[in-house]
């Protein structure tokens, strides 16, 4: 009983049963429609047919008197066939036709309306039933009397046809509904217990756990799509977290512990005034490193969320690349390095200039940072000038282009160089927050930068990859083209 309840409390079975009335409602209505309106066309054709003969029958007597009348109903009575004569005198005898016995009282209702009426033909045997009919009574001259009449069993077995249909309808109806309903009901069951299990699995903790799709796209895939799509972002999601608590943990650490540890120094062991301010310097320099790597993270994280409150206008991405090198020429010249830029003019699109300008501050300054002191002999496609890119002896300087360009669907950002480079395994993982290559552990930063790019990249519905650029490494910025519009800023929204 708990399982048959369970059952009828589905929405398979409501459903099943909500159209199943309704089926039945209208299969019911239709033929029942139909029923009256067949039976009432029958009614007026043998009406009809009825006054036709009727009118036929008495012009017949006007032209050749009670003789000629009888002789033609005689002849008709001998025809196979529905039709139904009587023609009597004034005394009430049969002078032709071929019916024996009729309900009492009919012929005495002459000219009146047709009617039905039980009735014998002539060729009955005396234990035969009455069977029906529709006739009429027409009175002539001289007191004769003419009955013409249709048997009505054709309607009569057309209504036991129909009723037999109604019969088998619902019954059918019935079947199917119960049918149909039992391969919905095991089908959606079976849907729902699949979305049920894998809730269970996600609830205790499996993140993994994904959702059913058959490959039908019925909405159950649809619905299972993109569940699986959000579920996946879930995953992505906690396992960041997950991973950036570890590298916190990591990462911030060794600070921390070096700032305690110089403080603690301080504390015990006698110092001049020289000592101390040393020791501070070195400490608002470890804080405000700190600061600047929580900075990162905040900003990453609002930018993911789609929360910074930075409003969106129209910007010119040229201008932005333009101004960053004419930024960053001056650091590269005091690092020996050969700073060169192709800008092309750009249409304004909606964005941040503020992010967008940051993103390309990331960049240049990781290709600053890591660029080597001297890059090989060979000559490549982007030289900078022979007099800037060569010392006097001839060898190579560290070289980073800035390239901008576009087409009709994107603005493309390209920023290359000649240094060490990443390898393909690794360019999809240092995107990720706090990652540092071996070979960069030496040098200072927190390992968000190019996740900080990549936020913001996204923020635009944009995309960044990271490429060879033999030698070296080539970043690409691809922003795609949304016209500035006239209403000017608007904010921010998820992405």
């Amino acid at each position: 009983m708990t399982a048959l309840g369970k059952v009828f409390r589905t929405t398979a079975f409501k459903l099943s049963a909500f159209y199943l009335v309704v089926f039945a409602v209208l299969t019911f209505f239709l033929i029942g429609y139909i029923t009256l309106n067949t039976r009432e066309v029958l009614f007026q054709h043998q009406q009809d047919r009825i006054e036709t003969e009727i009118r036929g029958l008495a012009g017949q007597y006007r032209k050749r008197g009670i003789r000629g009348l009888v002789h033609v109903v005689d002849r008709r009575s001998r025809t196979p066939g529905a039709s139904l004569y009587l023609v009597t005198d004034f005394a009430g005898r049969v002078l032709a036709g071929n019916v024996s016995s009729l309900d009492r009282d009919v012929l005495e209702d002459p000219d009146g309306r047709p009617q039905p009426v039980g009735y014998r033909r002539l060729d009955a045997t005396e234990g035969d039933q009455f069977e029906r009919a529709l006739v009429r009574v027409f009175s002539l001259r001289g007191g004769f009397r003419i009955l013409v009449g249709r048997d009505i069993a054709e309607r009569e077995r057309l209504k036991g046809i129909i009723g037999r249909a109604v019969v088998i309808a619902g019954a059918t109806m019935i079947l199917l509904g119960l049918i149909s309903w039992f391969f919905v009901n095991r089908r959606v069951l079976k849907r729902i217990d699949s979305i049920s299990a894998t809730s269970r699995q996600i609830m205790e903790g499996d993140l993994s756990g994904r959702l059913q799709v058959t490959g039908t796209g019925d909405e159950f895939d649809r619905l299972a799509e993109n569940l699986n799509t959000m579920l996946g972002r879930i995953e992505r999601l906690m396992s960041g977290i997950k991973h950036v608590s570890d590298n916190i943990a990591h990462d911030l650490k060794t600070p921390l512990t070096r700032l305690r540890n110089r403080l603690e120094v301080a504390r015990h062991e006698p110092e001049s005034l020289e000592g101390y301010r040393d020791i501070l310097e070195r400490t608002t320099e470890e804080a405000d490193q700190l600061i600047r790597t929580f900075n990162a993270l905040l900003m990453i994280s609002r930018i993911e969320a789609g929360s910074t409150g930075a409003a969106f206008s129209p910007v010119d991405v040229s201008d932005i690349a333009a101004g960053m090198c004419e930024l960053y020429e001056p650091v590269a010249e005091e690092a020996g390095i050969v700073l060169s830029h192709d800008i092309a003019d750009t249409p304004k699109m909606e964005g941040n200039r503020e992010l967008i300008g940051q993103a390309f501050a990331n960049i240049l300054d990781n290709a600053i940072k890591y660029c080597v002191a001297a890059g090989p002999p060979a000559t490549d496609e982007y030289e900078a000038g022979p007099d800037k890119s060569k010392d006097g002896d001839g060898v190579r300087r560290p070289k980073i282009a800035v390239i901008v360009s576009n087409d009709s669907n994107a603005i493309k950002c390209t920023i290359r160089d000649n240094g060490p480079g990443i390898a393909e395994a690794d360019r999809e993982r240092v995107l990720q927050r706090f990652v540092r290559l071996d070979d960069s552990r030496s040098e200072p930063g927190s390992g968000l930068g190019l996740s900080l790019v990549e936020a913001v990249v996204r923020l635009h519905e944009g995309h960044l990859s990271l490429e060879d650029n033999k030698p070296g490494l080539k970043a690409v910025l691809s922003f795609p083209i949304k016209r500035a519009r006239e209403s000017g800023p608007r904010e921010t929204v998820s992405t």
